[in-house]
């Protein structure tokens, strides 16, 4: 039986928290920790995921007013607002132990092992693919994740409580441009365990079925342990380096603000791909340089970056051979929700709009 170690790592800021993932990522990696399932507490954050632009997802003066700090993950996905009221949590662990190396069926393993758990503390939670939970068909969590080598990074949130009005006004989201009635139809889509359940639930009931869930729907040998003095040095590392900075938080940041970068955004049904394109030689039939955005799951984490690299110099016209590919040899690609056709047709709506 694979064992898993579940730890509590306590309330931090949203950048700690995510040197912490890289550590415990890197730590899996190299053998200092074993297969582990980490709570996480947040003070007030709006994070980006990996790929997405800042400006494009947050609302930088709202989180100024409100003292929300921005932070960017190390995992793909659309932006979230976190704080007290929402629990985090992550399972870092090799795919060996998962039983298969295909993201779509360790994603449905994995949301159906949390579903359980809330169904443990009194709510109706189903897995929703391609990767949301949910209760009478409104959200209570969201999940994604990815995998680094053989070692997987997988992370969800529980709505403990929410503040719904404060999230709006810290993320872009549609609901800001709706109307009042508009905005209520989208509120009913997502809810969280005080409105199922009447009241806040204790939050050692809610790790206590966690503990439980995983041990019984994916068979892991369950033990509890503290963070190690390896963990905690390492993300000291990564926080200070990198991940702590504004230079990484900010580094995707108003990308369209120039009037020679054109954009493209193919809306696609398992995310959007967004990119922003510069050209380059005497019919600007050349890429000179290229980013993409948007809030997609990929793996290995490097390819978006490798692929942007690859396409610098590429003439217009052999864009979607070049893409599809880039992608054929990449070494267990992993792509939840969309197809590598999907950033050859953002690169033509970009085209089409220059």
């Amino acid at each position: 039986m694979n064992k898993l170690r579940f730890i509590d790592t306590g309330l931090r800021t949203g950048r700690e928290n995510i040197a912490l993932d890289a550590a415990m990522l890197e730590a899996r990696k190299i053998g200092a920790i074993p297969n582990s399932f980490r709570f996480i507490h947040f003070k007030p954050i709006a994070l980006v995921g990996r790929h997405q632009d800042v400006s494009q997802e947050i609302n930088i003066a709202a989180c100024n007013e409100y003292g929300v700090e921005i932070g960017r993950r190390i995992t793909g996905g659309g932006a979230i607002y976190f704080d007290e009221g929402q629990l985090g949590w992550a399972l870092i662990c090799d795919k060996k132990s998962l039983g298969t190396p295909n993201l779509s069926e360790i994603t449905q393993k994995i949301c159906e092992a949390a579903a359980s758990a809330l169904c443990k503390i009194g709510v109706n939670a189903k897995f929703r693919p391609r990767n949301d939970i949910e209760v009478d068909g409104k959200k209570i969590s969201g999940t994604g994740g990815f995998f680094d080598d053989d070692i997987l990074m997988y992370q969800g949130t529980v709505l403990i409580d929410l503040d719904p009005q404060k999230m709006a006004r810290v993320l872009n989201l549609p609901v800001n441009k709706l109307s009042h009635q508009e905005n209520k139809d989208m509120a009913s889509r997502v809810t969280c365990l005080k409105n199922e359940l009447g009241f806040v639930p204790e939050l050692s009931k809610i790790k206590a079925a966690f503990i439980e869930a995983f041990k019984e729907e994916m068979g892991f040998e369950i033990f509890e342990d503290s963070i190690s003095h390896v963990e905690e040095k390492l993300a000291l590392d990564f926080y200070n380096d990198e991940i702590g900075t504004d230079e990484f938080v900010y580094e995707l940041n108003d990308l369209g603000r120039d009037a020679q970068v054109y954009c493209g955004v193919n809306k696609t049904k398992g995310g959007v791909v967004k990119v922003f394109l510069r050209k380059e030689g005497p019919q600007d039939e050349r890429i000179r340089e290229v980013i993409f955005t948007g809030d997609f799951f990929i793996t290995p984490p490097r390819v978006i970056m490798d692929l942007e690299a690859a396409l610098r110099g590429t003439k217009l016209d052999e864009i979607e051979n070049n893409i599809l590919n880039f992608f054929a040899n990449v070494k267990d690609l992993g792509l939840l929700s969309i197809a590598p056709q999907d950033f050859a047709d953002a690169i033509k709506i970009a085209e089409k709009l220059s």
